[in-house]
């Protein structure tokens, strides 16, 4: 699992080139667009660079240098005037850096726990995307819903208006009747709005809004999740969650750093090699040699130099104990971080299988709503039912229709959701799930109005 996701992404969408997915368009656009992404990106770079630069500090150092001195005497006994230019090359090895070898462990340490936070940013994609594509799903088979809802109780309100009208109900059916519409149309204006919101969510992943969104076919199968043993799946979560990867890595960057802070004991020894030129230029005497004119000297020198380190105030030993602590943070982060994913893990293993069995439920609960609504409108018709039973019948059977679509979508990202917990979510999910899109795939409402397809719906128990 240690790899990038976004790595052979375009290959795979060449491979399925007949799917013309419009999730995919909108993850293909997110990808470009989403500013977190691109943030864990360029996180990613920076530390890669960082582990450049702490390798640096052990490999040779070459420098050069040069200088120039002006010198004047006005003493009695002699004036001399002279000018001395140094120049060269200087060349340092490191041979033994213990603090600079851990700092170089830290570095790359680092750069696997932003490598592991950046494929965590990728699935949050996903699954983000994915979330938010379905909230617009999710909106607007709600809004459907709603608008249904409410041109069947304005029905029932004008042919209360009529039965009052000819004498055959009470004023208070039709009361109930238009309060019943009135609350209707509140729950479709709120639903309208649900919906805008849904959109805009979207676009803030794409930068783009979106005029439709395929929907879910009918024949989506709810299946059970593989293998059906939450211990498996807490386990494969332990080993390859990013959450867990990444808090791995900055433990042990953590405990590499406790390691630099000790090496500040530890001796430094250097390899270093010059080759110095200096140039005189000047008249009358220097160290008893007359130079009418100067001369030129060349000096190259090899050494080694030795740097014990005996007593600094003890900051050394206060880094150490400040470093130690800091392990033990990295510890309970690790500690909290795997009982977070261990809990989440399992809760989303009986999550799943609770909206397989919810959407199973109100798919019968669909049909037993709409042949009680039935019979509560024939009811009504021979006056052994009222019109509040009616508009009650009414609401139920439509709360089933988006009670039986928010089931069906909630089993969708939860199922994204437990693979993003395992640490096995991809693109290629994705890809698979836009095999149950379409854009020709009737509506919650079209469902519900046959039995047959309904009954027939396949769901794996």
């Amino acid at each position: 699992m240690k790899k990038q996701l976004l790595s052979g992404l375009i290959g795979l969408f060449a491979a399925t080139p007949v799917l013309a997915m419009n999730l995919i368009e909108t993850y293909e656009k997110a990808i470009s667009y989403d500013s977190g992404i691109a943030g864990a990106r360029a996180t990613l770079d920076a530390t890669e660079e960082a582990t450049g630069v702490t390798r640096s500090f052990l490999l040779p150092q070459l420098s050069a240098f040069g200088g120039a001195t002006h010198d004047d005497s006005d003493e009695p006994t002699s004036n001399d005037s002279y000018k001395i230019l140094r120049y060269g090359l200087q060349l340092t090895q490191p041979l033994f850096r213990a603090e600079e070898w851990f700092r170089h462990d830290v570095s790359k340490l680092d750069t696997d726990a932003a490598r592991a936070d950046y494929n965590l940013a990728q699935q949050q994609l996903i699954l983000d995307v994915a979330t938010a594509y379905f909230n617009v799903l999710r909106a607007n088979d709600a809004l459907s819903t709603a608008r249904a809802t409410e041109a069947a109780i304005q029905r029932q309100y004008k042919q209360a208006q009529e039965r009052f009208d000819v004498g055959l109900i009470a004023i208070t059916a039709v009361f109930e009747a238009r309060a019943s519409f009135d609350d209707s149309k509140s729950l479709r204006i709120a639903a309208e709005n649900d919906l805008n919101v849904a959109k805009e969510r979207l676009a803030r992943l794409t930068g783009e809004y979106a005029t439709s969104v395929e929907n879910l076919r009918q024949e989506f199968p709810l299946s059970r999740p593989t293998p059906m043993d939450p211990s498996v799946w807490e386990e494969t979560a332990l080993q390859q969650n990013w959450s867990i990867q990444s808090a791995s890595h900055e433990l042990a960057a953590t405990e590499a750093q406790l390691k630099v802070a000790k090496a500040g004991h530890y001796p430094t020894l250097d390899l270093t090699a010059s080759h110095v030129n200096s140039d005189l230029r000047g008249l009358g005497g220097f160290s008893g040699v007359q130079t009418q004119g100067g001369g030129t000297t060349t000096i190259n020198s090899i050494s080694l130099e030795l740097n014990i380190p005996l007593y600094s105030g003890g900051g050394t030993q206060a880094g150490v104990r400040q470093q130690r602590a800091l392990v033990r943070v990295s510890e309970q982060q690790l500690n909290t971080t795997q009982r977070d994913v261990r809990v989440d893990t399992r809760s989303l293993f009986l999550t799943v299988n609770n909206n397989i069995e919810s959407a199973s439920a109100l798919e019968r609960t669909i049909i037993s709503r709409r042949s009680a609504l039935e019979a509560t409108r024939a009811g009504y018709e021979v006056g052994t039912r009222n019109i509040v039973e009616v508009l009650d019948a009414e609401r139920a059977y439509y709360v089933a229709l988006r009670d039986f679509a928010n089931a069906r979508y909630d089993y969708v990202v939860n199922s994204l959701r437990l693979k993003q917990s395992a640490g096995t979510l991809s693109p290629q999910d994705l890809v698979e799930l836009n095999n149950w899109l379409s854009a020709n795939a009737p509506g919650i409402e079209a469902l519900a109005n046959d039995d047959t397809t309904l009954s027939s719906q396949t769901m794996s128990q």
